[in-house]
């Protein structure tokens, strides 16, 4: 994996709903890191991009020279993904060299977006079960969250762009950032491609949707109505002009 060698460079580069407590909901303007739940490194379409006899110029980059992280996991992933790749990058603001996002992995801990790996990268990123219970993916997932944690400083908001409702992501990261670990209170209910849609329609108009801590929301209810569809080529066109 092409990706500085040290730690701390790395971090550099239905029922009735419940009645909701009271929460405080993050309207400042100060540094603020996404973590991005990934893909699933294990399912079929990680097999397509990472076959020896696929052609098509994402996989024939993977064999080779590498590619972004990001880019593999939007192949992956689709929709939800590529959503929450194209929101992190619109809002993400974080300073003193650190990354405004980074990725959960199985086994890798919390890499950035940009970091290019390989197709051999790929197969060890998903080594481990994404369980709260896993060692080998919850050590490294700390590990680098406490770094985070330290460099960000005590006023940079940590939202989390991924489920809430089991405790693979929230178990651990609470622990470690506790009231500053945030969530967009829009993504209850919804599910993952209705997730990936609305974070696409906040990236295009520049609105950010609305952040609360996730230890004290409600992380469950009704579905809300369904979105309108994007424009046309919307993804094509935004990954075109800002590349």
């Amino acid at each position: 994996m092409k990706r500085n060698s040290t730690r701390s460079n790395r971090t550099q580069s239905s029922r009735p709903k419940p009645k909701q407590k009271s929460v405080r909901v993050s309207v400042s303007k100060g540094r603020r890191i996404f973590l991005l739940s990934p893909a699933n490194a294990a399912g079929l379409r990680a097999r397509i991009v990472a076959s020896e006899n696929a052609s098509f110029a994402l996989a024939t980059r993977l064999r080779t020279e590498g590619a972004p992280l990001g880019e593999v996991f939007s192949f992956i992933s689709g929709l939800y993904f590529r959503g929450k790749l194209a929101y992190a990058q619109r809002f993400a603001e974080a300073r003193a060299g650190i990354p405004g996002a980074f990725v959960i992995t199985a086994s890798g801990g919390l890499i950035p977006p940009e970091t290019v790996i390989t197709a051999e990268d790929l197969a060890a990123l998903s080594a481990a079960s994404i369980s709260a219970t896993d060692r080998r993916y919850r050590e490294p997932l700390e590990r680098d969250a406490r770094a985070i944690c330290e460099l960000a400083g005590p006023k940079c908001e940590v939202v989390l762009l991924g489920s809430i409702a089991t405790p693979k992501y929230v178990e651990p990261l609470l622990e470690i950032f506790g009231e500053r670990l945030l969530f967009p209170i829009e993504f209850v209910g919804r599910g993952d491609m209705s997730r990936g849609g609305l974070m696409l329609r906040s990236a295009r108009s520049g609105e950010q949707l609305t952040y609360v801590p996730v230890a004290s929301a409600v992380r469950h209810g009704p579905r809300p109505e369904k979105l309108p569809k994007l424009p046309r080529g919307y993804y094509e066109q935004r990954k075109g002009s800002s590349g």
